[in-house]
């Protein structure tokens, strides 16, 4: 699927062209999402769609994106996995189990928290859902943080893509070129963010 494309669907769907998008980005990783999310902000700046509710289509994509392959996880095993990864499954998906594995060893090293900085890894934040669904990892935590951790993902380049105007295509570039900086940026929001909920709800107690 090439950018015109891409970009044609928003225009014609508004935010349910936003939501499927990035729903189908999160099942097929190769999908670039910083080049849906860059355009969605930026034709906010031409159209009725406005920034808070294309952030929200886009969160909403994400996680109907993040529970399939949680599902998927729940359902399958590691072997029957690998298996269809090596097939024409794999291929169909532009995936492979190695793909599949290194998301896995995040989860595992890492536990519940992968589940919210896994979103800001390309890939990483596609497959991240699959360990978590073959470990039986709780769904209500899995949704919490699948939510917040795309809804800042979402945010910034959104943001981003509005801020830069006609300039966004630029953007994607720069953001492919300096994916570390942005990262690094993109956690450190997701830190305080993260540190921010836990202390709201330690004062609630």
């Amino acid at each position: 699927m090439n950018t015109a494309t891409l970009t044609d669907l928003i225009n014609q769907y508004g935010y349910f062209g936003i939501a499927a998008l990035i729903a189908l980005e999160n099942i097929f990783p190769p999908i670039p999402s910083e080049v849906i999310l860059t355009f969605s902000g930026f034709i906010t700046l031409s159209s009725r769609l406005s920034v808070i509710g294309t952030i929200i289509a886009a969160t909403i994509g994400a996680v109907i994106g993040a529970l399939v392959l949680y599902a998927l996880g729940r359902l399958l095993s590691a072997k029957r996995l690998e298996r269809l990864l090596a097939g024409r499954t794999g291929k169909l998906l532009h995936l492979k189990s190695s793909d599949v594995a290194r998301a896995a060893a995040f989860f595992k090293r890492h536990g519940g928290q992968a589940v919210f900085f896994g979103r800001f890894i390309p890939l990483i934040r596609s497959l991240i859902s699959l360990p978590a669904g073959m470990s039986g990892y709780p769904l209500g935590r899995f949704l919490l943080f699948s939510t917040l951790g795309t809804l800042i993902w979402n945010t910034v380049l959104i943001l981003v893509g509005r801020l830069a105007g006609h300039a966004w295509p630029h953007i994607v570039t720069t953001i492919e070129g300096y994916g570390k900086l942005l990262l690094l940026i993109v956690l450190l929001v997701a830190v305080l963010a993260f540190w921010w909920y836990h202390r709201q709800k330690r004062k609630k107690v």
